[in-house]
């Protein structure tokens, strides 16, 4: 793979006797893009299973701001599970990678900053014709 498809990253934080604050800057400072939308998922419990698709052009930063979730990412070759349990760790996605987010917490507040405006005919919510795209694009 030549493109980076996620990574873990660690935002700044400041923090003093009123408590703590997170700064996450876009358009390449530290979200490597320009955000279009926002949007958080809450009240899930840790049998709900949220995404199940990948996306062909948006890229995505997941951060849990309150409470813990897991999200497995798949970029058709290797999967890999990571823990967002820290409100200053994000999981930066690129494009063309399945994503599932479960077991979140009781307290779970996951928001999601996206690179473009939500679009459905770009969403692939088919594993396997995920799969097919990704070998498509690497032969």
């Amino acid at each position: 793979m030549s493109k980076e498809k996620y990574r873990v990253i660690e935002f700044k934080e400041y923090g003093d006797e009123r408590g703590n604050l997170v700064v996450a800057e876009g358009s390449g400072r530290d979200i490597p893009f320009e955000i279009k939308r926002v949007f958080y998922m809450y009240g899930s419990d840790d049998q709900v299973v949220r995404g199940q698709h990948a996306n062909r052009v948006t890229e995505f930063v997941l951060i849990n701001v309150a409470g813990s979730s897991e999200v497995l990412v798949d970029d058709g070759e290797k999967k890999e599970v990571i823990k967002l349990d820290k409100p200053r760790m994000g999981l930066y996605l690129s494009n063309m990678v399945w994503k599932e987010m479960y077991n979140f917490s009781p307290d779970s507040v996951l928001i999601v900053l996206a690179s473009e405006h939500y679009q459905e005919s770009e969403y692939i919510r088919d594993y396997d014709e995920f799969i097919k795209e990704v070998k498509a694009t690497n032969e």
